[in-house]
């Protein structure tokens, strides 16, 4: 890595003082020119039509319009006329290591290296760079050995180690969850828990603040408050799950305490002014909603059966089958409660990330960035919040956008996502820091055939 940004030190100022059409010169073997594609940066920016990236090792090096430069001698040129590339997307909010996608089991003797390897090698094959585990943390020492490790064609894996609820019990009582989570009941537990994470590097601080319909006690206001003081003193964030009985009045209190992000929206009831109010004046404060979602569809299972066994995708359509003939389309209360939401945060100034709380199949990435789109946000402000936003909010500074210096991590598309979300699905090819991620090979193992 060291050597890499050495390399980028020494060229880029050569690259930028080129003249329109010379020849890159100076640039080591192994280098890869692309061209031709239409490229998504990731940033907001107008998309570059007829682009051209040149990455060495495991970075962009230069990035602009096809014809501005020439490519270097030896380089290897890989033609992208008619396809799309964006950055690879990350996903801020995931429960991985406990479901078991191969056998459909729920435990804690699930979180093996095996297991959670097999999930972010999910996570890669669908263009997912890197996706942050959110608190339920079975084996501390394997997440910790994870996330400092890379690990070539898959995902990167982030932690924020052992989340706190005020029981060791982040939901209803299930032998998966049971008994992960700090219990704080006190500010000084809670404070303690915090010194804990502290001393394992850990830069984020889950909490969750939810009864969970009454089965478990709720993370008092005093306790997250001494969380989020300690924490800060530390230079870590606070991130909170709020629940669905008093989450907006929860969600208030959180932002008056000092509350960083949130991996859930409000979801009891629709936002109000005073909310709004609190939204605009603490500006730095993020969410990543995690829509409810809509049912699988056919769209959906054509990307799925890439990667689950073929009798379980057979279930899946025939229960999406069974849906349609009872005419079962229309999308929940709840998911309308929260797409209201949505809208009127985004519109209030929030910060959107975006987080599946999914738990292994990784494919939850695309059908939130549908989900946004059904919400009214627009297909390119989906893309920007799971690259270019949530790589700011999780500090990923490599990561996030297709710039030179930056980690070469993207996409290649066969169709525009600009003209219909669900294009981030039609993958043709998957690089994660310089390198294609063996996606047939992975279909091989997964389901008895390469071919998507």
């Amino acid at each position: 890595m060291a050597r890499t940004r050495l390399l980028l030190h020494v060229l880029l100022p050569a690259f930028l003082a080129c003249s329109q059409g010379e020849r890159i010169e100076g640039v080591g073997e192994g280098a890869l020119w692309f061209e031709g594609a239409r490229l998504i940066v990731g940033d907001g920016s107008a998309p570059i039509e007829s682009a051209a990236f040149l990455v060495q090792a495991d970075s962009f090096v230069w990035v602009g319009r096809q014809g501005e430069l020439q490519p270097p001698d030896g380089a290897v040129r890989v033609d992208l006329t008619g396809a799309t590339v964006i950055p690879a997307l990350i996903d801020g909010h995931n429960h991985i290591g406990l479901v078991d996608v191969r056998t459909r089991t729920n435990a804690k003797s699930n979180y093996t290296r095996d297991n959670l390897v097999d999930q972010l090698d999910r996570y890669a094959y669908y263009g997912v760079g890197a996706a942050l585990s959110m608190g339920l943390e079975a084996d501390r020492e394997l997440a910790y050995q994870l996330r400092d490790e890379v690990m070539p064609g898959t995902a990167r894996f982030l932690t924020v180690g052992r989340g706190i609820a005020a029981t060791p019990m982040a939901g209803p009582p299930t032998e998966a969850r049971l008994g992960i989570p700090y219990g704080a009941a006190t500010e000084a537990e809670g404070r303690a828990a915090v010194q804990e994470l502290r001393a394992g590097g850990v830069s984020f601080v889950k909490i969750w603040v939810d009864d969970r319909g009454g089965s478990v006690p709720k993370l008092q206001p005093e306790v997250y408050r001494a969380i989020i003081a300690e924490a800060h003193g530390l230079g870590m964030r606070v991130l909170a799950h709020v629940g669905q009985a008093s989450a907006l009045a929860d969600a208030k209190d959180l932002l008056v305490a000092g509350v960083d992000g949130f991996v859930h929206t409000v979801r009891d009831r629709d936002v109000d002014e005073e909310y709004l109010r609190l939204v605009r004046q603490h500006p730095d404060v993020w969410t990543g909603p995690n829509l409810p979602g809509t049912p699988v569809t056919q769209v959906d299972l054509a990307a799925l059966s890439e990667t689950l066994p073929p009798e379980q995708v057979a279930e899946m359509r025939a229960d999406l089958e069974r849906r349609m003939a009872q005419g079962d389309t229309v999308p929940s209360e709840l998911f309308q409660l929260q797409c209201r939401n949505l809208r009127r945060i985004h519109d209030a100034g929030m910060i959107l990330g975006l987080g599946t709380d999914g738990t292994g199949d990784a494919f939850g990435v695309h059908q939130e960035l549908a989900d946004y789109t059904r919400c009214g946000l627009t297909p390119h402000e989906a893309i920007v919040a799971a690259t270019s936003t949530n790589a700011r909010i999780l500090r990923l500074e490599r990561m996030g956008t297709v710039a030179a210096g930056r980690s070469a991590d993207f996409i290649v598309l066969e169709s525009n996502p600009l003209d219909d979300i669900t294009n981030t699905r039609r993958i043709r090819e998957v690089y994660l820091r310089g390198e294609p991620v063996d996606r047939a090979g992975l279909r091989t193992r997964w389901t008895g055939s390469g071919q998507p």
